[in-house]
């Protein structure tokens, strides 16, 4: 039975980008994590209660770990759970790409970050990325390029006119 594209699009959607990300590292290789959530965690991601700009990936014991992404519970949390806003989670990867990770996480000067939250198939997905910092001078280049662009566009819709 064929499957229709736009219903499956309109599941894959974004929770969560970390921009601050892109301005702050050179991306190197992007991988898709799947995440160990708590239930209470899925229902406030559904609801978009989720920040993601402070936090970093750690490789502890061969295994990924996300640390430092809020996700903010819903108020009608049950009594009986403890919700924890700031609570450490396992992130999925195969054990030859983690093997891989680490052997290029111990050069000097990589890390890896996390890129966005997303729904693929009705799981929420972690894109993680192996990433160099930037020194002050490559930030300004990156802020001088976005100028140029917002210059160029407003030319054109200027000369539309």
């Amino acid at each position: 039975m064929a499957t229709n594209k736009k219903s499956t699009a309109a599941r894959d959607t974004r929770i969560a980008d970390n921009k601050k990300a892109i301005f702050n590292y050179h991306i190197e290789e992007r991988y898709e994590c799947g995440m160990v959530l708590e239930g209470w965690e899925v229902k406030a991601l559904r609801e978009g209660k989720v920040q993601l700009t402070d936090g970093y990936v750690l490789i502890r014991e061969g295994e990924l770990f996300l640390i430092g992404c809020q996700v903010n519970p819903l108020r009608g949390v049950s009594p009986f759970v403890r919700a924890d806003s700031a609570r450490i989670k396992k992130l999925l990867l195969h054990r030859e790409e983690i093997r891989r990770l680490i052997g290029k996480v111990e050069q000097k000067g990589y890390t890896l970050v996390p890129l966005n939250l997303h729904w693929k198939n009705g799981r929420v997905k972690c894109e993680i990325a192996l990433a160099k910092g930037k020194a002050e001078h490559d930030k300004r280049d990156t802020i001088k390029e976005r100028e140029g662009k917002r210059e160029v566009e407003r030319a054109m819709k200027n000369r539309n006119r």
